[in-house]
């Protein structure tokens, strides 16, 4: 089957490194591992990081150019994709391009990694909020990247339209690694942190961090952090430099050693949609200390792979930290839960099954038309 692929939050070849990137790339490599032909249709980036009607009627005209160049070209050589799937869809990052040619063409639509804020129906958001209503009633399929997007997306979504697609990765180099290279945990704790240092939210999570490693200080622990960014030097500060080892931004082919050398991934996920690092941690075997957060419980089986407490409470972050360094046989259970895990419900090949229900979902509901008598 030919797919057409956008991604209007972040192109797949966007030069800064973040999960969503790393999700974007899997999902075409998962497709592609099915037999799909996917061709990236455009690398229009349709994110801007302040909003207003004038902005992102700029912002529409730009796409909708965009729309007509891929038109002519597809139009000139004859090409005809299947399916339209675009990548991330919310207020910040509308998507005008595949809705046009899905329309041109007569082609099936697809959202995976859809999310809504009603709240953004109004403000400076209002345009762009608007804009991705109109791409969700378009679509004939949606796919949320975790369960507690659904609410929102069953307002503007045909029921028979809407789904969860959990987010997954190539575990591979990570179970490889844990098998070959993982210790069994013993004091002291060897914790472990995976985050860019950028501004807002992963600047709190760090924040929370060091507010709750603050509270343990008197335990045995020592964190060593992987990331790097604009707020390197004010995070560093906030962690005793004796017990922490700074590593900075690693390669990706490099981190699923360093995982498989620590006995637990602490991180508080402040507003993380799901945390592609907890996935990769568990993979290689660790157990996680986590915030409770959007779509960490859909990846994080509490009690079982890893302990959830309440986002950006940083006592009970702490006292789930507790339990595990006072009893790090805790930190082994966690870890050959989550590794199981992983393997089951959350690597290439599982995502890729998800995917494939997903393309099927979007053409039949296309060929059977868009009213649906369950909206």
């Amino acid at each position: 089957m030919k797919i057409a692929f956008t991604a209007p939050m972040k192109p797949l070849d966007h030069p800064v490194p973040s999960g969503d990137r790393t999700m974007g790339r899997l999902i075409v490599r998962a497709l592609e591992s099915l037999g799909h032909e996917v061709t990236i249709a455009s690398r229009f980036r349709a994110w801007r990081k302040e909003g207003s009607d004038a902005l992102q009627a700029e912002v529409k005209a730009e796409a909708l150019a965009e729309a007509e160049r891929i038109a002519a070209d597809w139009e000139r050589t004859g090409y005809r994709p299947d399916l339209f799937l675009t990548y991330h869809l919310y207020h910040k990052a509308p998507d005008w391009i595949g809705p046009a040619l899905a329309d041109r063409f007569d082609l099936s639509y697809a959202i995976v990694e859809a999310s809504r804020a009603p709240k953004r129906q109004r403000g400076d958001w209002a345009f762009g909020f608007a804009a991705a209503d109109v791409a969700l009633a378009r679509a004939d399929a949606v796919a949320a990247i975790h369960n507690a997007d659904l609410d929102c997306l069953a307002a503007a979504v045909p029921h028979r339209n809407l789904s969860v697609l959990l987010p997954f990765l190539d575990a591979g180099p990570f179970l490889k690694a844990s098998t070959a290279a993982k210790p069994l945990a013993a004091a002291p704790l060897k914790l472990l942190s995976v985050g860019m240092m950028r501004e807002g939210d992963k600047t709190r999570s760090y924040e929370v961090l060091a507010a709750t490693l603050a509270e343990l200080r008197h335990q045995p622990w020592h964190l060593t952090i992987i990331g790097d960014g604009p707020m390197r030097d004010h995070i560093l500060s906030l962690f005793p430099p004796e017990r922490i080892s700074f590593l900075g931004a690693l390669e990706p082919d490099a981190l699923p050693e360093h995982y498989a050398r620590h006995d637990l991934l602490v991180w508080p996920a402040i507003r993380e949609a799901f945390g592609l690092v907890l996935l990769e941690a568990q993979a290689a075997g660790l157990g996680v200390v986590a915030g409770d957060t959007f779509g960490i419980p859909d990846i994080v089986r509490a009690g079982e792979t890893g302990l959830l407490s309440p986002e950006g409470d940083v006592s009970a972050l702490a006292a789930n930290l507790l339990r595990v360094l006072q009893e790090p046989e805790l930190a082994d259970r966690l870890g050959f839960a989550a590794r199981q895990h992983i393997l089951d419900f959350h690597s290439l090949p599982a995502g890729a099954a998800r995917l494939e229900a997903l393309v099927e979902k979007a053409l039949r509901n296309h060929s059977s038309g868009k009213e649906s008598p369950d909206k």
